[in-house]
């Protein structure tokens, strides 16, 4: 019994408690008068002992320097914690076979031979043709322009009546890489497909929370015609290297820097998020404290370059709904990959 007791670590804060020089701590004082009890209370030795016990937790505790039970761990306290990392839908993804890897010789090897290489190899200048569905709608016209204004060597031809077989044939002999198709519904784009010139593949995308430059911010940037810097996240997996390749496929790759212009995908949970930015350097004064002291009579300043981002626009969301072999074939076309709704079961599998 006489051991526990002298492990119970209540026991030994109360011991220490007592022991406590309280007479020449400043603070105690400044505590007791700022108790609020009746008169006769205060001359009460054990209620002085418990407003102690209560000064020694909070002002003499907290330091870890004084309290015998706090010895036992010492070595173990004065090593950090480890940073814990926060669980999310990200880092808890499903594995996946497909996800590619540095290493990977045969992905690197099939970059070289795939239907994207002859642009990314700047063999061949990307050129763009955009056009629409047969029946366009009010918003329609507005994404195009800003599509027009983001994809440089970009062109717009009505669609009219033409079958869109036609004008992929039309494309092909104008030497275009590279077939647009906006989709609309209920006078809103719904849908994005994109063609590869001349052999495919076709992507067919959802198109979502599209947001003109006007709507988000009052001090958005007017875009350049410079070059732009391409940005792609996350496309970790063979399907999304793939897609992410024929986006870069849209875009010169030879930017200009000068026009600081930079355009992102960024994918995250299978939902592409495009957005369109410019990098501004601005200079600020900042003064220099060292060199005000040594002389007081003259303020020297000297400039702080920082960088902030200026959107441009638009914004938009996109999602994969299916790739298909070769151009575009609605009816006897072979597909690559298929969203169906039995594949979102779960929450952290991803495609892409």
């Amino acid at each position: 019994m006489g051991e526990e007791e002298e492990r119970d670590p209540q026991r030994l804060k109360r011991i220490a408690a007592a022991a406590y020089d309280y007479d020449n701590d400043p603070r105690w004082a400044e505590y007791w008068s700022n108790v609020l009890i009746p008169p006769h209370m205060a001359a009460r030795s054990d209620v002085v002992d418990h407003f102690k016990r209560k000064f020694y937790q909070r002002f003499i505790t907290k330091k870890g320097t004084t309290l015998p039970s706090m010895i036992k761990n010492k070595e173990k306290r004065s090593v950090p914690p480890e940073k814990k990392v926060p669980r999310t839908i990200e880092n808890t993804r499903e594995v996946d076979e497909t996800v590619c890897r540095p290493d990977d010789e045969e992905l690197f090897a099939g970059n070289d031979a795939d239907e994207f290489s002859q642009v990314l190899k700047q063999e061949v200048t990307p050129k763009i043709l955009i056009t629409t569905n047969r029946f366009n709608s009010t918003r329609g016209p507005a994404f195009i322009q800003e599509l027009l204004s983001v994809i440089p060597n970009a062109h717009y031809h009505k669609r009219g009546t033409y079958e869109l077989k036609k004008i992929v044939e039309y494309a092909k002999n104008k030497d275009f890489t590279s077939v647009v198709v906006v989709h609309s519904n209920r006078r809103e784009p719904d849908a994005l497909l994109i063609i590869n010139l001349p052999d495919g593949p076709t992507a067919h995308f959802k198109l979502s929370k599209f947001i003109i430059q006007t709507r988000y911010s009052m001090n958005h940037g007017n875009p350049t015609d410079h070059k732009p810097e391409l940005v792609l996240n996350n496309f970790t997996t063979r399907l999304g290297h793939r897609v992410g390749r024929m986006i870069q496929s849209l875009f010169p790759q030879d930017p200009n820097f000068r026009g600081r212009r930079v355009v992102t995908f960024h994918n995250q949970r299978d939902f592409i998020f495009f957005r369109h930015h410019r990098y501004i350097f601005e200079a600020k004064e900042k003064k220099d404290e060292s060199m005000a002291k040594a002389a007081k009579s003259k303020n020297i300043t000297q400039e702080k370059v920082i960088v902030r981002l200026q959107e441009c626009g638009p914004r938009f969301t996109l999602k994969l709904r299916n790739l298909q072999h070769g151009t575009f074939d609605s009816n006897g076309g072979e597909y690559e990959w298929v969203h169906k709704p039995e594949m979102d079961t779960s929450r952290r599998r991803f495609f892409l």
